[in-house]
């Protein structure tokens, strides 16, 4: 038993839970006419976990430590959402053998669709996994590049910063915010060291560029989450925003990157020159 661990309070977790559900919550027969139980009976989870009435009772009482397996499907009778499951985990002693929390897929949702496209005067971008662009408001696209003419597999902002020589060019200290991009996607890595296409980015761009390849191999990680750009853009010229970035809150691993400058500077005229430049074209 680990210090973390905490029988009782597991056992009074597991009690309240199975109180919370009926049986036909978790796909059990009608309950017979007068049953006196409110929730789920102790046999019935048992049985809904594939293991025995005498251990789920001693699991309750706070006699006995649950495994990791027997967590697991605990977790699958009692319908515990990821938060509970982790709360599960934790009074268990088990944290460490928490099974790793799915990332949602790189649909942006609508709500964050219609930030974008509400953000007229300012740049933003939605990043995914690798640093994906999955989304952008027009003033992104007037900023950056003509994101609809790249291919949705190179929609990548790290691949733009090393590949695209519009981009590059954009950024007038490229060296600096390319080696923040390389660190930010370093620490994503160590989160999911198994995905196979971010290897497959870190392997193009490591074939190349030089700068990658030193930068990667440094192991510099950072969460690139809020800093100042300078950037010199071929219609107005230079710019100085500052790049902020929130994590989504529904678990995605995705980001929303917004570049502002502050009313009455130069930068801030410029942005608003640049997206009704940008406007225009579109009409």
């Amino acid at each position: 038993m680990t210090p973390d661990s905490d029988p009782r309070a597991l056992g009074a977790y597991l009690k309240a839970r199975r109180a919370q559900l009926t049986p036909q919550d978790c796909g059990l027969p009608e309950p017979e006419a007068g049953r006196r139980v409110a929730g789920l009976r102790r046999e019935e989870v048992a049985h809904l976990a594939a293991i025995s009435v005498d251990y789920y009772t001693r699991l309750e009482q706070g006699r006995v430590r649950a495994s990791a397996p027997v967590l697991t499907t605990l977790a699958r009778a009692l319908r515990l959402d990821e938060d509970q499951q982790r709360y599960v985990y934790e009074l268990a002693g088990r944290a460490d053998a928490l099974p790793r929390r799915r990332r949602a897929g790189q649909s942006v949702r609508p709500a964050m669709r219609r930030l974008l496209a509400q953000l007229t005067g300012t740049p933003a971008l939605v990043l995914g996994k690798r640093l994906d662009i999955l989304a952008w408001n027009q003033a992104a696209a007037a900023l950056f590049t003509d994101f609809e003419a790249i291919p949705p597999d190179e929609r990548n902002y790290l691949r733009l910063l090393f590949t695209n020589p519009e981009v590059r060019e954009l950024h007038e200290k490229w060296n600096h915010d390319a080696r923040e991009a390389v660190a930010a996607l370093r620490m994503e890595a160590a989160a999911d060291p198994g995905d196979p296409a971010l290897a497959r980015l870190v392997g193009d761009l490591a074939i190349q560029d030089r700068d990658f390849r030193t930068w990667w191999a440094e192991h510099h990680v950072n969460s690139a989450s809020y800093g100042t750009k300078s950037y010199r853009h071929r219609q107005v010229g230079r710019l100085t925003l500052d790049c902020d970035t929130w994590a989504s809150p529904d678990g995605s691993g995705q980001r929303l990157m917004v570049l502002t400058a502050e009313p009455g500077t130069p930068s801030h005229d410029a942005l608003l020159l640049l997206t009704a430049w940008k406007a225009e074209q579109t009409h």
